[in-house]
């Protein structure tokens, strides 16, 4: 089982979609790693053997992925509130930031919350 950046790559895929379980790395990025390796994409993260896991590590070590780039993505929103530039506004009112609209469809980044406009009048309390 290959282990790259700290990511048990699954052993029955085939390369060119293991390397997608990284984060950061999409296919499109994974098929330009593997042609740089000269690596089969058809093969399977099994059949790699020693020199080409660490052939991959190497290649995959020049690119931001995993950790560093949780940490790149967290700095350049606190840069966007700190500025205080309508995306950091939207990223701190935990609103959609990338002009989608907000009277429907924007459950993903408020929450699942429904949150329904009362009728204008409080319930009549029982007295007893």
């Amino acid at each position: 089982m290959a282990r790259i950046q700290g990511v048990d790559l699954p052993k029955d895929k085939r390369i060119e979609i293991g390397l997608t379980y990284i984060f950061g790395i999409g296919q499109t990025t994974a098929n330009k790693i593997l042609k740089e390796a000269k690596i089969n994409p058809n093969k399977r993260v099994k059949e790699l053997n020693a020199q080409e896991v660490e052939q991959l590590k190497s290649i995959i070590d020049t690119i931001k992925v995993e950790g560093a780039l949780h940490s790149a993505i967290v700095a350049n929103i606190k840069r966007l509130r700190d500025v205080g530039c309508y995306r950091g506004i939207r990223h701190t009112r935990h609103l959609p930031v990338r002009g989608q609209r907000t009277k429907t469809n924007s459950r993903t980044v408020r929450g699942n919350v429904r949150r329904t406009m009362a009728s204008g009048h409080k319930e009549a309390t029982k007295k007893g």
